[in-house]
């Protein structure tokens, strides 16, 4: 009696483009979350494709942008990653002007920056201050309707997610008659709120009684307004 043969291992999933392109790069995956203000979790559903996962698909857009840019896909890679030809670089023959004109740029850039090193260290303080914050993903943010608007409500919530941030609750705040957007903070968690409030473009920071979790914000959502 012929024993059964066994079945052969199923072929493992062809590798995505864009996971692709991270390797290529060294980049692990949570390298290149930090990169692209997203997390870990969020480069996983780009690199399969599963788009649905994100909040909104205005959400998953605006991911895909940052992703692909931290990576510095250039406009040859994509045509590539699309499938489409790649015509060869065309030739330059003012390769070295080009080259001088670059030199010339930088050496104004560093002189800028130093001036400002030595003129304006208060700037850089704060700058430096700021890239010390925690990862947007490690901050949790809760989004309130304080207007009645729960359509600019969830609009907002896409925007904040959009930078990276951890979501919380999405719903209404306890009135409806705030006359603009607040973005509040827990003890220590100032200057968190002060880099929301620059990404949104709108929101008074403001501090939170009561509070002991220093990685929670939340936004109280006003009128619509054109800064936000």
């Amino acid at each position: 009696m012929e024993l059964a043969r066994p079945l052969d291992p199923p072929p493992p999933a062809p590798t995505s483009g864009l996971t692709a392109l991270r390797l290529q790069r060294k980049l692990t995956v949570e390298e290149a979350a930090k990169r692209a203000a997203l997390w870990p979790d969020q480069v996983e559903w780009l690199e399969e494709g599963r788009l649905y996962r994100f909040p909104s698909s205005n959400a998953a857009v605006l991911a895909l942008l940052r992703y692909t840019t931290s990576l510095g896909i250039d406009h040859r890679e994509a045509r590539s990653l699309s499938g489409l030809p790649v015509e060869p670089p065309p030739r330059r023959p003012f390769a070295r002007w080009i080259a001088a004109a670059g030199a010339a740029i930088l050496l104004a850039v560093l002189g800028t920056a130093l001036f400002l090193a030595f003129g304006h260290g208060g700037s850089l303080t704060s700058g430096a201050r700021a890239a010390s914050l925690p990862a947007p993903w490690k901050v949790t943010v809760d989004v309130l309707n304080g207007d009645g608007d729960i359509n600019y409500t969830r609009q907002l919530a896409d925007r904040v997610g959009s930078f990276g941030y951890r979501l919380g609750h999405v719903t209404k705040a306890g009135r409806f008659n705030y006359q603009r957007t607040f973005v509040y903070f827990e003890p220590g968690g100032v200057e968190l709120a002060k880099r929301l409030a620059s990404q949104l473009g709108c929101g008074t920071v403001s501090p939170l009684p009561g509070g002991r979790n220093a990685r929670r914000l939340v936004v109280i959502a006003g009128p619509p307004s054109a800064a936000c």
